[in-house]
């Protein structure tokens, strides 16, 4: 079964500053990110607890070339990505976008 992945808007606000980013460092950069993000979320859609839970139900994905984490939670009919930060980024910063 394959679910939907609903991107929240901070999760995309996310994606974009992190694409500007790598764009700004070289051409076609910040495409490839966006594009391992996009594979990233083909795998969640296809198996969303492939990935280990962090917190209160929320799993964590770690994307491939890029130092970055995906952030997501599943519901029975979709999957809500949180965040898409970089993993050296304090928890604090996504964990206060989790609903208790």
């Amino acid at each position: 079964m394959t679910l939907s992945v609903i991107t929240r808007d901070e999760a995309e606000a996310d994606i974009a500053e992190a694409a500007l980013w790598y764009e700004r460092r070289a051409v076609g950069l910040g495409a490839e990110f966006v594009r391992s993000v996009d594979a990233c979320f083909a795998i969640i859609s296809r198996q969303p607890d492939i990935f280990p839970v962090v917190y209160r139900q929320t799993r964590m994905a770690l994307l491939r070339r890029f130092p970055y984490l995906v952030i997501y939670r599943v519901f029975p009919d979709f999957v809500s990505v949180v965040a898409v930060v970089h993993g050296r980024r304090h928890p604090r910063h996504w964990k206060t976008r989790v609903a208790e």
